[in-house]
């Protein structure tokens, strides 16, 4: 299965968070800071390309993540002038083998400057500029950045005690017998209906995510 992964360069890239919204008026926001996980059991090179690499500083814009480890990659965003106020910007996170210069997987992260944030949109942009935006970055030109290099880091933590707990009730849920089964030993009460079946899968599955980002 990883080997057919590796082959047609499908590799799922984990990053967190896939956006990023520079303010003006905040010079904390001016600093923001891209993470970057590797689940998986090999080593993982990476590389972040920009839309606009002039208009941002990228600490750890190339580098290497270890197994079951994550790194953090700075973004300072660089020029702040009301000429690109909205304008909309990308990222592109490749990831590679160690011994391969072929990308495995990528991932693409929006970065957008704004005067303030309380000026923040009152609705969600309207469909019509979604669509523009992803027909610009359609024939969008990725470009590299140097940067410095940092060590990854463990990933911190795990799954909480509360999530833990709730993916065994779902599992207990979906192992119960469902509701008109005629030949069980288990209480008619116990009995769950497909509908909360389905239910407990889906939470289950979210579960499985997050615990698999952690």
């Amino acid at each position: 299965m990883q080997q057919h992964q590796l082959a047609e360069g499908n590799l799922p890239v984990f990053v967190f968070p896939t956006e990023l919204v520079f303010y003006a008026d905040e010079q904390s926001s001016h600093k923001q800071v891209l993470t970057l996980y590797n689940p998986y059991e090999f080593a993982l090179k990476f590389k972040v390309l920009c839309t606009a690499p002039n208009k941002y500083t990228v600490v750890d814009s190339t580098g290497a993540v270890k197994p079951q480890c994550c790194v953090d990659i700075v973004i300072r965003h660089r020029d702040v002038r009301p000429c690109h106020y909205g304008a909309y910007d990308k990222f592109r996170l490749q990831v590679s083998e160690q011994s391969q210069r072929k990308a495995l997987g990528r991932k693409e992260v929006t970065a957008t400057l704004r005067p303030s944030a309380s000026q923040e949109p009152s609705s969600a942009r309207s469909q019509d500029e979604e669509r523009r935006i992803k027909e610009q970055f359609a024939d969008s030109e990725f470009f590299e950045q140097t940067a410095f290099q940092t060590e990854s880091r463990p990933v911190a933590g795990g799954p909480s005690l509360l999530t833990v707990l709730l993916g065994l009730v779902c599992m207990i849920a979906l192992m119960l017998p469902t509701l008109g089964e005629q030949e069980s030993t288990v209480p008619v009460y116990l009995h769950l209906s497909v509908n909360k079946k389905l239910v407990a899968a889906y939470v289950l599955g979210l579960l499985t995510m997050v615990i698999l980002r952690t």
